[in-house]
């Protein structure tokens, strides 16, 4: 007799990086079903900036040591208003893709504005309207704070992408479909 072995669960780690505070996001995905895992911020202490990039880099690997995902989701970056927060953010970021580098994880990268369009709709939403989505979507009893809310929006983002619920629009960027295939 030979009987399928279960289906096994893609485990997405979703990061919203920040100089200050770096969200993290974890969901399984099995089929149509997604469960949600952890998710939290990294809060760095004052001090140099290197000292700060080298604490997102030691929380982000012990995330992955202790999740274990096997598919990475970052937000890409922006061009801000303020070209100091832009090399920061920035920087977190690298810090960010070195770790996952270094664990052997590749990553997929999402635009602020696409990652909205997933989760809520529409690609101007604020933070509150992605919060408000990520708890109704993965069923959470609490609402999570903003930085875990946008990690967590990033990974299903990926999530609708892996499972072809993300299309491209007229303009070449791509929008959900606002449906999870059941």
């Amino acid at each position: 007799m030979n009987a399928k072995p279960p289906p096994v669960a893609n485990r997405i780690l979703g990061i919203d990086p920040g100089s200050r505070v770096t969200g993290y996001g974890v969901i399984d995905v099995m089929g149509a079903n997604i469960s949600y895992v952890a998710s939290g911020c990294i809060r760095t202490a004052d001090g140099a900036l290197e000292q700060r990039l080298a604490q997102i880099y030691a929380g982000l690997s012990e995330i992955v040591g202790l999740h274990r995902p096997n598919a990475v989701a970052i937000e890409r970056v922006f061009m801000a208003k303020n070209p100091d927060s832009a090399l920061k953010l920035g920087q977190a970021r690298g810090a960010a893709l070195v770790c996952m580098a270094n664990h052997g994880l590749s990553l997929a990268e999402y635009a602020a504005r696409q990652i909205k369009q997933s989760v809520t709709g529409q690609g101007g939403a604020d933070k509150a309207q992605v919060q408000h989505m990520v708890t109704a979507v993965l069923n959470l009893s609490a609402t999570p704070q903003a930085d875990a809310a946008d990690a967590l929006a990033i990974a299903l983002t990926h999530a609708y992408s892996a499972n072809g619920l993300l299309t491209t629009s007229s303009r070449g960027r791509r929008r959900s479909t606002g449906r999870w295939r059941l």
